[in-house]
């Protein structure tokens, strides 16, 4: 007997039909002799409703209640799957974050978790029960619900099967596992069949959807392997697991690009000790987080300073710099909307010369502008207008071979 660990995203929730070909498939898992720990989001859209709605209220929303608001997508979830469950004749409990209790910072929205209490799940365990389990929400110690940020279903996953020692951690999606690339822009992009998790702790960072950056850092610290697949099908995915020499031996593994990245710049700073730590420090106390970072050669005792951050932390990081760009005398914020960052990831870069070359001659053949560049012990990353992101994604997945593998 196996103790595993399922999750199934927002897609495979999307109906009522939906959600029985899932209790069909949780149902075979635990019949196969299994104990069963099922985490689920809120169905497809239902999310996006409720902030929504949040952002109609006001423009800024109180943290704490818009946590409120948006972890009640996934009270519906568990409690239709568990409905199903237990109209087919199996024993099925429900479990909001609370009720774990998966105990949590006091970052609302993008709370990290700080501890899972398992003693509740783990004697309905013994009493062969399928547990369902609200993913993407926790409590903070004041009792006040917390969310873990857009996809934290997958950490909410990883986290209960570290926490449980489980034997496998199953992310079921709407895709069939890990590709070198978006297959929707590149037809011929192909599925990998093992990843390193610190080859998927970058392309998820990098805009790769399939996880959620932080479930990718728990199974890598906790060793949990973790298995991408498709709900749709009885395919096996892609196993992201430890690193092995046959990993090493390839020079690029994935392509990823994040159209939901901004670039702001702060123009004609003054250039002296310091000032660097003046623009992000207010960013880093309201939570956003900076990505890529340019300063400019200092011309007449200034510089350009230049960041990007995510689209979702927009208006609130360029209302903040501006004040900042004010206090230091600045000339002037400027920003851009229409870039993306685009991302070559691989374990043989750490062994191999020339990889840098090789993408910036593929996007300059071309014509393609670089505006940014970030680098990595195992991934490149650029900034490019928007406009040319298939176009870059499509030649770089060409320059590297990646269709033949």
């Amino acid at each position: 007997m196996a103790l595993v660990v399922q999750k199934y995203g927002g897609t495979s929730m999307g109906s009522v039909e939906r959600i029985r070909n899932v209790a069909k498939r949780v149902a075979k898992t635990y019949d196969a002799g299994n104990d069963m720990v099922v985490v689920v989001s809120a169905m497809a859209g239902e999310t996006n409703k409720l902030v929504a709605l949040a952002n109609e209220v006001c423009e800024f929303p109180d943290n704490r209640e818009y946590d409120v608001l948006v972890a009640a997508g996934e009270q519906v979830s568990i409690a239709l799957l568990a409905m199903c469950l237990k109209a087919m004749g199996y024993k099925a409990k429900s479990y909001l974050g609370f009720q774990v209790p998966i105990v949590t910072d006091t970052s609302y929205s993008k709370a990290r978790i700080e501890s899972i209490d398992d003693k509740k799940m783990r004697a309905d365990l013994k009493e062969g029960t399928i547990l369902i389990v609200a993913g993407f929400q926790g409590v903070d110690e004041s009792g006040s619900v917390t969310t873990l940020g857009r996809g934290g279903s997958d950490t909410s996953a990883v986290a209960l099967a570290a926490a449980l020692k489980a034997d496998v951690c199953e992310i079921f999606t709407d895709v069939d596992g890990v590709y070198t690339t978006d297959p929707n822009i590149c037809k011929d992009a192909k599925k990998i069949e093992r990843i390193s998790y610190e080859e998927m702790l970058e392309l998820a960072s990098l805009g790769a959807k399939v996880l959620q950056i932080r479930s990718v850092e728990f199974a890598s610290k906790y060793n949990v392997d973790v298995h991408v697949r498709s709900s749709f099908n009885e395919n096996l995915g892609t196993m992201v697991t430890k690193e092995d020499k046959e990993m090493e031996a390839v020079l690029v593994s994935g392509i990823a690009y994040a159209k939901d990245e901004v670039k702001i710049a702060v123009m004609q700073v003054p250039d002296k000790p310091g000032i660097a730590a003046q623009i992000l420090s207010p960013l880093s106390d309201a939570n956003i987080s900076v990505d890529m970072i340019v300063q400019n050669v200092s011309e007449a005792g200034s510089t350009d300073f230049t960041f990007t951050v995510p689209q979702a932390d927009f208006k609130k990081a360029l209302s903040i710099t501006k004040e900042t760009a004010e206090a230091i005398h600045a000339k002037e914020v400027l920003s851009d909307e229409n870039v993306t960052k685009v991302s070559i990831v691989g374990l043989g870069m750490r062994s191999h010369a020339g990889v840098a070359t090789t993408m910036f001659q593929a996007l300059a053949k071309e014509g393609i502008n670089i505006q940014m560049i970030s680098t990595s012990e195992i991934k490149i990353s650029v900034v490019v207008d928007a406009k040319y992101t298939e176009l870059a994604v499509r030649v770089l997945h060409d320059a590297f071979g990646l269709a033949g593998k």
